[in-house]
This record gives structure tokens, sequence and C-alpha cells, in this order.
């Protein structure tokens, strides 16, 4: 007869509205923090994201079109509520809210699964050490999609762990369960690609749980796969009918494959790692040390969490009845389900080999940032093992020694707050990044938005022709609305433009764009406002130069002729 595992500690409801009260806490301090900052905006990605949302009901073809071919789409669908208020869109405040609430999600995910085999002290030390990441807390307040995929990554481990736990004997319960988790899968599948391969991964688990008990083509998983399998191949059937290619996420022009191909030239060619895993893998495992630590305690946290892994499972493989002290209160099965934490450390591995995802290191060649907040997805991994080494040390010592007990657990807390304070003073990898990323851009997000205003305010019902992907901030800086303008994402309407751009009032070209050579092609009518030179110049610096037809009111233009050369691409 099999011997049953001992019942798992119940997370108490305090326990749980002290958990949320203290992230809304955590959250809400770092939100305003970037307000006061004015650091929402300064990944041009968030700009992006932000973008693509808006887009989706401000502009000449409103619609699930607007989507794009690369980014997937969940994240932006969420926004689209609070950034269709003016200033919160404006200002990149309304994305913070959902990414504030997957923050705070995922901080309850990670705490209610540790509790399934940790002590309070111990799951409360290892929550603390994820939540009061300065990097993750950063990232809350924007709209990238690391919080939103950490809530995912977790959620998904702690339904998968409760659904193999119900298997045997709550056939009622699994199937709930079974839905939840693939409604969380279709969420991560729609949120990045780790999503897709956590969700084949997670499902083949299932399976073959599912096939040593018999029960492989029951009608409710079979129901559930054809769910899950149906999340990726909408995807591709998106691209295939918007784009006319159902791969087009991965080989089109705007690919992380063609993103590369332009920047590896002037950057590194080819990246560190390119086609060589071993360095891809250093490279990334060093990311997520400098995301998840300081400088001087990234080693530590890695050890830690290795050993904590390692501790972890050679309990498991120890029977209940005679373990001393720190106990695996699940069996083996069910504890293995909690390794799919580390599932980003391979998948980064082979991504920067072979993917097109360049990782750079300010520590490493070519001693750049780039792409650094990749390290986080393994936050909490880390968090969650090394919760397991830290229980092993409490255990360590007799129980009846409280005062003893207690001063463990402070000095493990104090390292805690101590590796956020230093990561503070030392400037956060991903904050860091965020800024030179905005230097780049903020000469251009200032003088262009500004004349673009001008211009407005002088013929306020005059169209913009202009592309808005390049530079997403400039019509919101200024004070517009995309409907006011006809872009890129407008189709139809933007390629007739192309042919007539003297029929919008203001021309925005920058060297060597679609918009610029239809200016050189038919210049008639036009006139040269201004002309803008960045001093950070690259690959997505090129000059520009303001246009406006003859008939524009108020202004001193320059003629235009055939025999102007165009600006040549940089």
């Amino acid at each position: 007869m099999t011997e049953a595992a001992p019942p798992v500690n119940p997370t108490s409801r305090r326990e749980q509205l002290l958990l949320l009260a203290a992230a809304l806490l955590a959250s809400v301090a770092a939100i305003l923090w970037s307000w006061r900052n004015h650091a929402f905006l300064l990944y041009g990605d968030a700009e992006a994201h932000i973008h693509i949302a808006r887009r989706l009901f401000d502009s000449h073809r409103p619609g699930l079109t607007q989507l794009g071919s690369v980014w997937l789409p969940l994240s932006h669908l969420l926004m689209v509520p609070f950034i269709a208020i003016g200033p919160w869109w404006r200002s990149g405040f309304g994305p913070a809210i959902p990414s504030a609430l997957c923050y705070i999600l995922g901080c309850l995910g990670l705490y209610k699964l540790s509790r399934k085999w940790l002590s309070p002290a111990a799951s409360a030390l290892g929550l603390a050490f994820f939540a009061l990441n300065p990097n993750l807390l950063y990232l809350q307040t924007t709209a990238m999609t690391e919080p939103l995929f950490l809530c995912e990554l977790v959620w998904s481990v702690l339904l998968l762990v409760e659904w193999h736990e119900s298997v045997n004997n709550e056939q009622k319960k699994a199937d709930r369960l079974l839905w939840a988790i693939i409604a969380v899968l279709v969420c991560a599948v729609y949120t990045r690609y780790d999503g897709w391969i956590l969700a084949v991964l997670a499902w083949a688990a299932m399976a073959v749980c599912l096939y040593r008990r018999g029960r492989l083509l029951q009608r409710n998983f079979i129901l559930a796969s054809v769910v899950l399998a149906l999340a990726p191949a909408g995807w591709m059937l998106y691209n295939a009918v918007v784009f006319q290619d159902w791969l087009d996420f991965m080989r089109g022009p705007y690919s992380a494959k063609a993103i590369e191909a332009r920047t590896a030239s002037s950057i590194v060619d080819p990246h560190p790692g390119w086609h060589n895993p071993w360095v891809a893998f250093q490279y990334f495992l060093k990311a997520a040390e400098m995301d998840a630590a300081a400088r001087s305690f990234g080693w530590l946290i890695l050890a830690v969490s290795l050993a904590g892994t390692v501790l972890a499972f050679l309990k498991s493989r120890t029977k209940p009845a005679l373990s001393e002290g720190f106990i695996i209160r699940r069996s083996n099965q069910s504890w293995l389900w909690t390794l799919f934490l580390w599932l980003p450390l391979p998948f980064y591995a082979y991504s920067v080999s072979y993917g097109s995802v360049p990782i750079f290191l300010p520590v490493w060649k070519p001693f750049s940032w780039y792409n650094t907040r990749y390290g986080m997805e393994l936050l909490p991994a880390f968090a969650f093992f090394a919760g397991f080494s830290v229980e092993f040390l409490l255990q360590r010592l007799n129980p009846s020694r409280r005062t003893r007990h207690t001063a463990i657990f402070a000095a493990c807390l104090v390292l805690v707050v101590a590796n956020s304070l230093t990561m503070l003073r030392e400037h956060p990898l991903t904050y860091v990044e965020a800024q030179k990323n905005t230097a780049a851009r903020g000469y251009y997000n200032a003088v262009i938005p500004a004349a673009l205003a001008h211009l407005h305010q002088l013929d306020p019902t005059g169209e913009i022709l202009m592309n808005t992907s390049m530079y997403p901030s400039f019509i919101p800086n200024a004070g517009l609305t995309y409907r006011q303008t006809v872009n890129e994402s407008d189709k139809q309407f933007y390629w007739a433009a192309l042919d007539y751009p003297f029929h919008s009032a203001i021309i925005l070209a920058f060297a060597g764009d679609d918009i610029d050579k239809a200016v050189q092609t038919h210049p008639e009518h036009l006139r040269v406002y201004q002309r803008f030179h960045s001093p950070n110049q690259g690959w997505d610096q090129a000059d520009a130069t303001l246009y406006v037809t003859d008939t524009f009111p108020g202004v001193q233009t320059t003629p235009l002729s055939t025999a102007v050369p165009a600006i040549p691409a940089q």
C-alpha cells in the first residue's frame, strides 16, 4: 500500500490578505516613482506596445488587423480600456494598471506555490526576494510584457501541481483545474513565444500523466487539447490572412531575424552566443543573475536556488515518515512540475543561439545593454527554489529554540532587503537599459512633436502623412490622435497617399523611407518646413524632414523642386 503524504499547509485567508496588501503597497510605490521620474515610456518597446493597442480603435481602419504580425496580442488587448483615456495614454500610465495587477497576482501565485511545501517563514522570504526586486517593480509600471508572462508562468505551474494532486481521487476538481490550466496556457501563448514552448511541454506532461492512468483519450482532455492547439494555429491563420504569410511573425520585415540583420552591422556581428549554445547559456544566465541580484550577490542567489532544487529533489525521494525536519509535503511526481520554472534557461539558450535574440551585458562583450530584461524570467525559479534552502537551514535548528530560529529568519530577511537596496544603489539593469533606450530617441521625441503641434495649431483640420511605428510617441506628445494622420497601419489609405503626398497638409519623411521616396518622386505643391538631424545617429536615427503644401497657412517655407536631391539613407 502506498503511504499517504502528509497534508499540505493551507494558505490562510489572513496570509493572502496580508500578501495582497503588501504587494499592492509595493506596486503603488513603484508606480508613483515612475510617475515622478517620467519613466513609464523609457523603453521604445513600451511606446510601441501602447501604439499597437491605441490604433485598435484610433485609426482609419480600426479593428484586430491593427495588432501587427510579430508581437503577440494579449498584452495589447488588456491595455485597451486604460489607454482609451487620453491623459493615461499620453503619459503612459494606463498600461501600468494591468501590469501592476499581473505583478500582484504573480506574488500571490508564487506564495501559494511555496506554501505547498514550505513554512510561512521560508515562503515569505522567497516572496520578498521576488516582490522587492527593483527590476520587476520597474517593469510592472510599464507596458512591457514581462510581468504578464511571469504571472502566467507561476500560475501555470501552480495549477499543474494542483491538477496532479487531484487527478487520482477528485475527478471533478481535476477537470476544473484542467480548463484553468488551458486558459492560462492560452494566455501565455498569446503573450510571448516562450509561452508556446511552455504550452507544448505542459500539455505533453499532462498527456503522459493521463496515459499512465489509462485516461489519455477521455473526452475532457481531448477537447482541452483542441482548444490549446487552436491558440498558436489562430495566430498563424491571422498572419496568413492579414500579411499573406502564416510565418510572417518569424520571417517578416519586423521579425527578430529582420531586426538582427539591420542592427548587427552597427553593433556586433555575429552577436555573442550566435550558433554557440554554451555561450548563449552563459549570457542568459548572467543576465538572470544581474536582474535578480546585486553584482556581489549574483553568484550567491544562483548557488542558493540550485542548492534548494537539489535538496528538494533529494528529500522528495525519501518517504515522508522517514524524513526529519525538512519535508516535501507532496509526492515526488507533484513536486517535479515545479521544474517548469527553470524552462526559460534552455529556451533562451536556444533563442540566443539560433533565434536571432541577442543579449548584450555591460560586464561582458560588447559591453552594452540590449534585451537584458529577458533574464527576469528566471526570477520565479530563483525565489521559489531559494526558499527550499532557507527551509532546510531553518529546520536544521531545533524549532523549540524560537529565539535562534527568529534570528536566522531575520538575518535572511536583512540579506533580501540589502540585496534590493544595493540593486537600487547600483541602478537596476532594466532601468539603465530603458534610460539608454530613450536617450537615443529623446531628441526626436522632443523637437518633432513640438513642430507638429505648432503646424496643427495653424491648420487644425490638416492631415499628417507619416510613419507612426518608428516613433510612436510623436502623436501623443504633439497632443494629436492617430485619426489625424495617414500612416502605415492604414494600408490602402497610406498607399494611395504615397502616390499623391501633396493631398496631405503635412508630411513627415525620414531619409530613405517610403514617404521620403514618394516626396522625391512627387514634389509638386510641397515645401520644406523644417529639417532635423539627430545627434544619436544609428540605423533607426535617419535625418527627418517636415514638408507642408504650398497653400499651408501662416508659415514661410523653402520651395521644393525635382532638382533637389534626395537625402541619402543612413
